[in-house]
């Protein structure tokens, strides 16, 4: 199944056929390093160990049909083949070749390269001349992920993103949980790998129109580039407070970008006092961040606990007790009037009438579409600017696919609803498949909303489509931190949320992937887990 040279290879027998159950899966050792052994139907197929996102061990993740979900962040990959099919990540799993003897000794053969990477690229067409060029706006999850994916799928033509970013790609869920992150760090890819590929990326450039009729693409600087398909991943910016008086005081940061995060970083000092606006995954991220590095943190937020909205007061109020047990003074059904400052800096925040010391303050007022440049492109914008698409991610205008953050797109699972997700895992997926269906495979999107944060430690994940629900339970401790949660519509969940729970999550991500539902009832017994 796999041609390498007989210098690289490595073999050996791990097992016996009998040591593998049904549907299981095992570890074993091969040469320096390991492998996993899946049986499923009767075959054996043997692949990494871990997850190339964030190293997650594959063997504590859920199996379904021909698929392997990592258990932290629900990345998918064929069993066959090691391909990546759902996100995040950006890499396959090596896959080996295996043998069973009539005794039953399996022995399993491939790459000692591979057995130490515990990745593989996926093969790539090289740039050809021709007339074809896919354009791509915005060097994000979505933009990166499509790019690759042309290549991947064999187009030859010109790829070409256009990013308003001054920095290549780069992992943006660290930004907020790292604002001291440095871009060597969390750069997706390196630029010779760009170069080699034939990748052309145009950073630090905005793009300020899209003429769908002469199929061409206008930026800042003057560039006019004509398109045969275009992808509109542009993302979404970081609301600003503008609607406050004293807005435009220096030291009021958004978080969105790399350069946001590292201004926030070099403000920082031991007898500063920061005030966060708002109490969303990205806001509380940021005031986890800072918790040990400055005087006083005090969150702002409008709702009774953070996190109501999504995962329920509960569980709110104990992620709450735990950023106050940290040192950091919450302060929530709150309405913030003002800023107040001295010498053009911001000094004080106003809310409910008591003025509180602010050296530096972060928003995280939510996100505002910058679609502007689509006013006269006769694409369709929903009424809050997200850009309208089918589940293959085509807009209204033949041959314009938007994806990621920007796309007001079906959510797999939901039933039929349209919604803009903001999650990294998701817009990977939509680049993917955006790429595949702009080159003629018209497949429909079928992912499930997977989303992750880290608060002090405290692994968060999320899977589904949850808001609004009309009532949820939990099973664990919630106290403790240590649950699960249902998310119901009804007498069905729609959504899961756990800490350290591992892999409950990402058994319900397969669950709704395969197309069934789980009731109450089901959710409640807690053999669907086993």
């Amino acid at each position: 199944m796999f041609h390498i040279s007989e210098q690289e290879i490595v073999e050996g027998v791990v097992c016996k056929e009998s040591e593998i159950p049904e549907n299981g899966m095992k570890e074993f050792p091969l040469d320096e390093g390991k492998v996993l052994l899946v049986k499923q139907e009767g075959n054996i197929y043997a692949v990494g160990t871990k997850c190339n996102h964030y190293g997650a061990p594959l063997i504590t993740g859920t199996l379904s049909k021909g698929r392997i979900r990592c258990p932290w962040h629900g990345a998918c990959f064929d069993l066959k083949s090691g391909d990546i099919e759902d996100f995040p990540g950006l890499d396959g799993l090596p896959c080996y070749n295996v043998a069973v003897s009539p005794n039953g000794d399996v022995k399993v053969s491939g790459s000692k390269s591979l057995l130490a990477a515990n990745k593989r690229v996926k093969c790539m067409a090289k740039k050809k001349n021709s007339e074809e060029t896919i354009v791509i706006i915005g060097g994000g999850a979505a933009g990166s992920s499509c790019a690759e994916t042309l290549r991947q799928e064999g187009f030859e033509g010109r790829v070409l993103i256009i990013s308003s970013d001054k920095n290549l790609p780069y992992d943006r869920p660290k930004v907020s949980k790292q604002l001291d992150a440095k871009i060597e760090n969390i750069q997706l890819r390196k630029s010779e790998f760009y170069n080699e590929h034939g990748i052309e990326i145009f950073t630090n450039e905005t793009v300020t129109d899209l003429d769908a009729q002469n199929k061409v693409v206008k930026t800042a600087s003057g560039k006019e580039i004509g398109y045969s398909k275009v992808f509109i991943a542009c993302g979404a910016n970081a609301a600003a407070a503008t609607f406050l008086e004293g807005h435009d005081l220096e030291n009021i940061f958004t978080v969105r970008s790399l350069d946001d995060a590292n201004k926030i970083n070099s403000s920082l000092s031991p007898e500063l006092n920061v005030v966060i606006i708002g109490s969303s995954f990205v806001a509380m991220e940021s005031a986890a961040f800072v918790a040990n590095k400055v005087k006083s943190v005090t969150v702002l937020g409008r709702s009774s606990v953070p996190f109501e909205n999504i995962l329920g007061k509960d569980i709110g109020q104990q992620i709450a007790d735990l950023f106050k047990s940290k040192g950091v003074n919450l302060i929530m059904n709150s309405n913030v009037e003002k800023f107040v400052g001295e010498n053009g800096k911001v000094t004080h925040v106003v809310a409910d009438g008591q003025s509180i010391p602010a050296d530096i303050c972060i928003t995280g007022l939510g996100v505002k579409y910058g679609t502007e440049f689509l006013k006269n492109s006769g694409i369709s914008l929903t009424k809050k600017g997200s850009i309208d698409v089918n589940e293959f991610l085509e807009t209204n205008v033949k041959g314009v696919y938007a994806g990621g953050d920007v796309a007001h797109a079906p959510v797999f699972g939901s039933g039929g609803l349209k919604d803009s997700i903001g999650h990294w895992q998701l817009a990977q997926y939509h680049g993917h498949r955006a790429a595949a269906n702009m080159l003629g495979k018209r497949e429909p999107i079928k992912s499930v909303p997977f989303f992750f944060s880290m608060l002090f430690g405290k692994g968060l994940r999320y899977a589904g489509y949850g808001v609004p629900f009309d009532n949820m339970f939990t099973t664990g401790d919630v106290k403790e931190l240590k649950f699960v949660a249902y998310f119901c519509k009804g007498d069905n969940v729609v959504a899961t949320a756990s800490v350290a729970s591992d892999p409950v999550v990402a058994k319900f991500a397969d669950l709704v992937f395969d197309g069934r539902t789980l009731s109450k009832t089901e959710a409640e017994d807690g053999k669907w887990i086993q």
